[in-house]
């Protein structure tokens, strides 16, 4: 279900006076605004990165970080191609339907994708559910830059300022300190109480067990001052 049609679109989610009426323009997503008028819509910049709408041609660097057994050593499997095509169609589905989602990243003056960093909403159920959830998958070779941390700041601040959110969290297993500790960087906090097994992991597999971080609105707009 799309986050503005359930209650807590409604409850806890202010949009900031944002008009619906999303719709992509070759690769780019257009907000319809009333009298016709659109804009250009989805682009963050930081120092180093541009977060940006998905390509066409980003699907075969994409498709090579999902197939590294070292980007994906805290998930089931690894992605054939296939599913790594279905993974873009379900991000582009995503940005349609919410006006946010996961940005595929470029390093400003180098590489024209490294991974993706953004905002989506988890397709299953859990207690914390409904949510809205900060995700970040880099290429290898550009681990231990501070990338996924930079871009991450973005896009929180995208939720928070411009989606008008009232969380954000972020998950992963528990055994991913790696991530964990961007978590941590960005100010996200860790209540033991929310772990969960994750519902799209088999029973007993030694990946289901997860950690839930938690960043309200307030408490970033706090540091931001």
């Amino acid at each position: 279900m799309s986050l503005r049609k359930n209650a807590f679109w409604r409850r806890s989610i202010r949009l900031s006076g944002i008009p619906f009426g999303w719709k992509f323009v070759g690769n780019r997503l257009d907000l319809e605004r009333g009298g016709g008028r659109s804009v250009e819509f989805g682009v963050l910049a930081t120092t180093r990165l541009r977060l940006r709408l998905w390509q066409d041609e980003d699907l075969e660097p994409y498709a090579a970080l999902n197939a590294d057994p070292r980007v994906r050593q805290f998930f089931p499997s690894l992605q054939t191609r296939r599913q790594s095509a279905d993974s873009m169609r379900f991000i582009r589905r995503h940005w349609q339907r919410h006006g946010f989602g996961p940005w595929a990243v470029e390093v400003i003056g180098g590489a024209p994708f490294i991974g993706f960093i953004g905002l989506s909403v988890p397709p299953f159920d859990a207690p914390f559910m409904p949510c809205v959830e900060l995700g970040y998958r880099l290429a290898f070779e550009h681990w231990g830059r501070g990338y996924a941390t930079e871009g991450s700041r973005a896009a929180i601040a995208f939720g928070f300022s411009t989606v008008g959110l009232s969380e954000i969290v972020a998950m992963t297993s528990v055994g991913n300190q790696r991530s964990r500790r961007v978590m941590e960087r960005l100010g996200m906090s860790r209540n033991p109480a929310d772990d969960f097994d994750h519902p799209n992991i088999a029973a007993g597999h030694p990946l289901r067990r997860h950690v839930l971080y938690r960043l309200a609105a307030r408490e970033w707009a706090e540091r931001a001052t």
